[in-house]
């Protein structure tokens, strides 16, 4: 995503604030770098690709029996199908956690941590349906524990007068009481 999109896009008549545009691109980035985190260790996986070949090279140059091929080929192979393996884990595990997140996000959820503290989250991520059994889970949770979650109620409008001390709106700086009945001194009788 570019920031010139953004900049350009409008909500109703009104272009969005550099606050807004710089929050969302913050954002963007830490997506991104997360899609990236799987695929950190490619050198490593490239290396073992190179030490395999060499090693396939070996063999080849050595004349080893084939039962030695064979049994290293099967331990190359397993090494291989257990990386696929790890990442398609990670990736699941990322694809729950993004998912996770946006539910709590979503039912306007206070503390993200407290609330996976208490979700089953075995059961969630072993779930067919997992976007479903995630926002039951959290109506669940509201329910018991409603104090994790914002109220999505509108605030009450403002009331002229309130937390003024009951002056009818007027501020009196602090000073609450009236002049009423203060004569002034009468000078030279």
């Amino acid at each position: 995503m570019e920031r010139k999109f953004l900049q350009n896009f409008k909500v109703g008549d009104q272009s969005l604030t550099k606050e807004i545009i710089d929050a969302i691109m913050a954002e963007n980035g830490r997506d991104i770098e997360a899609a990236k985190q799987p695929f950190a260790d490619y050198e490593t996986v490239k290396n073992q690709l190179a030490e395999a070949q060499k090693t396939i090279k070996g063999f080849q140059d050595q004349g080893a029996d084939i039962e030695t091929i064979r049994k290293s080929a099967k331990d190359w192979e397993d090494k291989y199908n257990k990386a696929i393996e790890d990442h398609k884990n990670q990736l699941a595990d990322m694809a729950f956690d993004r998912a996770l997140d946006t539910a709590i996000t979503g039912a306007r959820g206070r503390n993200s941590k407290a609330i996976k503290a208490l979700l089953d989250m075995d059961t969630l991520k072993g779930s067919k349906n997992q976007d479903a059994d995630i926002k039951t889970a959290l109506e669940g949770l509201k329910k018991d524990s409603g104090y994790l979650f914002e109220e999505a109620g509108t605030p009450p409008p403002y009331s002229a007068g309130a937390g003024t001390g009951g002056t009818g709106g007027k501020d009196t700086g602090g000073f609450n009481f009236g002049f009423t009945g203060v004569r002034a001194h009468e000078t030279g009788k």
